[in-house]
């Protein structure tokens, strides 16, 4: 199974848009690591947009 490339391509946006990492930095993640940080990336916001 391959992970779709507009999906890898949304995470490293993503990514990259709040932390400011380069490409390569974040290329170089493992695929779970990845998704770790847009998980915690996607709390982050849900907490500053609900006043906490």
């Amino acid at each position: 199974m391959t992970y779709a490339t507009d999906r890898i391509h949304e995470e490293v946006a993503y990514i990259a848009y709040h932390f400011h990492w380069a490409l390569d930095d974040i290329l170089d993640l493992e695929h779970g690591q990845r998704q770790r940080y847009v998980r915690e990336i996607a709390a982050i916001n849900r907490r500053l947009s609900e006043g906490a």
